[in-house]
């Protein structure tokens, strides 16, 4: 007899459809899974017998076959066991085969027939809609994760016979309750903990406001990493979006309980971390850190103690917020939407152009300036210079705080999302040549000084692109629909690794 049950694997990011197809007949008894399976696939035949022998059923003494189609696609993981399990079922006739056709199943067994805890469930229901299915079948813990997808009946079972219930025909059980409080959270990195460093503080409202990419770069102890950890409390609240494909990436790296993640990621890596682990790859292919903060925030600290190859790898990354990984005539794509900070010494001691403070021969200090590529700071659209509060700036009042930036913030990103309405992108730094000649129209003043800037060779063309993008925030953040001299003036200034700023004269 033969049965044929839908479940699904996880390529990349994305849900792929499988098809489980198991025939039983007579001969000698035996198990095979065919399909092009890793190993936990070709492993899964004895948890899988388990789970049915101790689950009260019939393992059939008969020669049984598996076959996980399309036969081309690699399946890896163990989250096919239960939709085989109940194919078996089916195939046996101990479980009606009729309702196959409207459900998937998706998780993996253990030898008493439970089913645990499978992250990919977001993914695996948004597949199941995508397929015209109508249910899905996952384990309880995964249920509330997967009814995010709309349009979708989702079964949360606890074990194999209650599966096999659900298919015979019985109610889904109803959804969990959540499987924990939210835990407190301790107080929020606040803007108004920093003293001076105003225009530091310029510099990360702009980057949350239009969704630039930041450089810090300072003698150490000025506040660099203080200044980027408060970032994420001044960006704008994710759309639902944005969060379910937050939601869906954090499932898949098994870094999500349930519910739907409703902060932006804030992730911030080792300077040991190898250029797979920043961006993607491994056999098989997985998200890196880089897609990991994806519509969130990637935070470098020492970014001069990074490998090259790991830096160099953020290129493409950063320049068309996504990655292509090929491995094995496969090409997976990680989205990589996430604003860059970056915090960095002068030099390997730290104090360069302190006078005699720093100590770093000759050699160092290229070393050092060979690790910081111009390619990728070409790409980086703020580089401040923060330095060391005076004492009178100490004792003063807090610039901001971070409610009153994030208001700020908000309202620019708003007025982002009228502009670009119908574009497919949502912020200044995601818009291309043609939207920013369009959007970032200069009065005669920005566009006489822009083209001095060019002129005097400081700015490459890529250089010229992102500070349009920038000045093009500048002007939103303060309510102006024309680009104006003094948001080109600004956004110059704000791309000056020495500190020097710009003249603001009218």
């Amino acid at each position: 007899m033969l049965a044929r049950i839908a479940t699904f694997t996880i390529d990349g990011v994305d849900p792929r459809a499988v098809w489980v197809e198991v025939d039983i007949h007579a001969g000698l008894p035996a198990f095979t899974i065919v399909g092009l399976g890793d190993t936990a696939v070709r492993e899964s035949r004895d948890r899988i017998r388990a789970a049915i022998q101790n689950s009260g059923f019939e393992f059939p003494a008969r020669r049984i076959t598996a076959n996980l189609a399309p036969a081309f696609l690699r399946k890896a993981g163990p989250g096919f066991d239960a939709a085989i399990a109940l194919g078996i079922l089916a195939a046996s006739g101990q479980v009606r085969a009729r309702a196959l056709g409207d459900y998937a199943v998706f998780g993996e067994l253990s030898l008493s027939g439970e089913l645990r805890d499978s992250p990919g469930a977001l993914a695996v229901a948004e597949g199941a809609r995508g397929a015209g299915l109508r249910a899905l079948i996952v384990p309880r813990e995964r249920a509330r994760e997967a009814s995010l997808v709309e349009g979708l009946q989702i079964a949360g079972v606890p074990d194999l016979r209650a599966a096999a219930a659900v298919l015979a025909g019985a109610p889904p059980p109803p959804l969990p309750e959540a499987s924990h409080e939210p835990r407190a959270r301790g107080p929020r990195p606040d803007l108004a903990d920093v003293r001076g460093h105003a225009r530091a503080i310029l510099a990360l409202e702009i980057a949350a406001a239009g969704g630039h990419n930041l450089l810090l770069e300072g003698p150490p102890g000025t506040g660099k990493t203080m200044l980027a950890r408060r970032l994420p409390s001044i960006l704008p609240a994710m759309t639902l979006e944005e969060a379910i494909a937050v939601t869906r990436i954090h499932s898949l790296a098994g870094l999500h309980g349930d519910g739907l993640v409703s902060e932006r990621p804030f992730r911030a890596p080792h300077h040991t971390i190898s250029p797979a682990g920043l961006v993607g790859g491994g056999s098989p292919p997985r998200p890196g850190e880089a897609t990991l903060a994806n519509h969130g925030v990637l935070f470098l600290d020492e970014l001069s103690e990074f490998q090259r190859s790991s830096l160099d790898s953020l290129r493409q990354p950063l320049e068309d917020g996504r990655v292509t990984i090929v491995r094995g005539q496969r090409a997976l794509v990680f989205p990589t939407r996430f604003v860059l900070v970056a915090a960095t010494n002068p030099c390997p001691c730290g104090y360069a152009g302190a006078g005699d403070r720093c100590e770093c021969a000759e050699s160092d200090l290229r070393r050092h300036r060979r690790r910081l590529s111009g390619p990728l700071l070409d790409r980086l659209d703020l580089l401040i210079d923060v330095q060391r509060p005076s004492e009178d700036e100490l004792r003063s009042p807090p610039c901001t705080t971070s409610a009153d930036a994030a208001a700020r913030v908000a309202d620019a990103r708003d007025r982002q999302l009228l502009r670009l309405a119908g574009t497919g992108r949502r912020c200044n730094a995601e818009m291309d040549g043609a939207l920013v000649r369009r959007h970032a129209a200069l009065d005669e003043g920005a566009a006489q000084v822009l083209a001095r800037a060019y002129a005097n060779g400081t700015l490459s063309a890529r250089g010229r692109h992102r500070v349009l993008r920038v000045a093009r925030t500048v002007a939103d953040l303060a309510g102006r629909e024309r680009v104006g001299r003094v948001d080109v003036l600004t956004a110059l200034s704000l791309r000056q690794r020495t500190g020097a700023d710009v003249e603001l004269a009218a």
